[in-house]
């Protein structure tokens, strides 16, 4: 399971009505191979399920993870930052053994 912050829903209630996505469209939390760790994280929006989607929900935000991603994401924590150092969303993921310095890539 992923669970989020305040400050990550927050953020996520405002994209989403920027946006004007409706309440078909949820979370789609992933992992590609790529960036200075080895993984990288990627989140969008989406409203089509996937056959192998694994689905959460966690204060009111519907999130989507593929089996694959849900391995490397179990027990992860998505937060977000709008302090002086950095504005962006942030994975406190338990299962990275190392992540790169920008937060954005990670290994297991």
């Amino acid at each position: 399971m992923i669970t989020i912050t305040e400050k990550a829903k927050a953020r996520i209630d405002d994209l989403i009505k920027e946006s004007s996505y409706d309440e078909s469209y949820f979370l789609r939390v992933s992992v590609q191979s790529g960036g200075c760790s080895g993984l990288s994280y990627n989140m969008d929006f989406d409203n089509t399920a996937k056959s192998d989607d694994q689905f959460f929900e966690d204060k009111g935000i519907k999130i989507a993870l593929d089996m694959k991603s849900f391995l490397y994401l179990a027990g992860t924590e998505l937060d977000f930052t709008d302090g002086l150092n950095g504005k962006g969303f942030s994975f406190n993921n338990p299962n990275a053994t190392r992540t790169c310095g920008c937060g954005e890539s990670f290994s297991v």
